[in-house]
């Protein structure tokens, strides 16, 4: 992962700090929690969102954080990390990130729990000091990532999926927490309201950019982060898949509305799906528009002057549609 590391060098001191800091703000008395805790800690990703914290901070303090930053990181770390084990319970998945999840090793019950105590404990750190424009933000990004969450299953059920909802439910679900984490990093160290909206914005661009890519590996011609098709098997519906809809003859359309519903469980049926949404240009038209949100978010960054910070950030933005997972 050499190009993570590239983005993360001018913040290699505050993410070790940040680790620690975070580590200690998830103790507890009670054992089986810190186990579990302990076991959540040390099967961390990347820690994007903790680096947009500190590198927009960075970007808008000339290259300063405080205190204020590493709780606002930890916060939405913390709440994060509390989203994905509930998401672990209500999808069924034993794994996240090839290891085993909470409801995988600990059954429902306890994930539940462990879920809801880390978004206690992200709460209640804003709370503790006094920090209520951050736990505003957060606030914020929790209730639409439930709301985008719920549009997409009540919308899943009827494959009506317009491309306004698909974004709709994209810039909830996905880009609001990345959004949160930009607004978060400039809140923290009293940027302009102007500074905060702007790289909010920002965050949100690269969310929507992240979420297409993702869309788009569902058409790989290799397994490269999940399986090929699974988001058709799991009647999700993505921007290459809607657009072809939306450019096909009447029945090109009932062809593909009855295989995503009632054979989305038949490889070869799935296979031929893909087929017929690249030959309608579904792929190209999706990845036209992840390269749009690129450039945009690009464009906002332009007016910072120019740092190691607005660097690694630009790499971010470039990383976030060219990962190969």
């Amino acid at each position: 992962m050499k190009i993570v590391s590239q983005i993360k060098a001018p913040i290699e001191l505050e993410m070790e700090l940040f680790e620690k800091k975070f580590y200690e703000s998830m103790s507890t008395h009670v054992a089986l929690l810190n186990r579990i805790t302990h076991y959540v800690v040390n099967r961390k990703g990347k820690q994007m969102r903790p680096m947009f914290v500190f590198l927009i901070a960075k970007i808008c303090n000339n290259g300063a954080v405080n205190e204020r930053t590493y709780r606002g990181a930890s916060v939405i770390e913390l709440i994060h990390t509390a989203t994905l084990v509930h998401d672990d319970v209500v999808d069924d998945s034993n794994q996240r990130r090839g290891f085993f999840s909470i409801n995988a090793l600990w059954k429902n019950k306890i994930a539940v729990l462990v879920g809801d105590y880390l978004l206690s404990k992200g709460l209640l750190l804003s709370i503790d000091n006094d920090d209520f424009d951050l736990l505003r933000i957060i606030s914020v990004a929790v209730r639409e990532m439930s709301e985008g969450e719920l549009l997409q299953i009540e919308k899943a059920r009827q494959l009506d999926i317009t491309e306004e909802i698909y974004f709709d439910i994209i810039r909830q679900k996905t880009a609001t927490l990345i959004a949160a984490c930009c607004a978060m990093g400039a809140k923290s160290v009293n940027a302009s309201p102007q500074d905060v909206e702007n790289l909010r914005k920002f965050g949100e661009l690269i969310g929507i950019a992240f979420q297409i890519k993702d869309d788009l590996f569902d058409y790989g011609e290799e397994e490269i982060g999940k399986p090929t098709g699974i988001d058709i098997k799991e009647k999700k519906m993505t921007l290459p898949l809607i657009y072809a809809l939306n450019n096909a003859t009447k029945q090109e359309k009932e062809w593909l509305i009855n295989s995503v519903k009632n054979h989305n469980k038949d490889k070869s049926r799935v296979k031929k799906v893909i087929v017929k949404v690249k030959e309608l240009g579904g792929l190209d038209y999706a990845i036209d528009q992840m390269k749009t949100y690129q450039q945009e978010a690009l464009q906002l960054l332009s007016v910072y002057p120019d740092s190691p910070y607005k660097e690694s950030l630009e790499l971010m933005v470039n990383y976030v549609i060219d990962r190969k997972k």
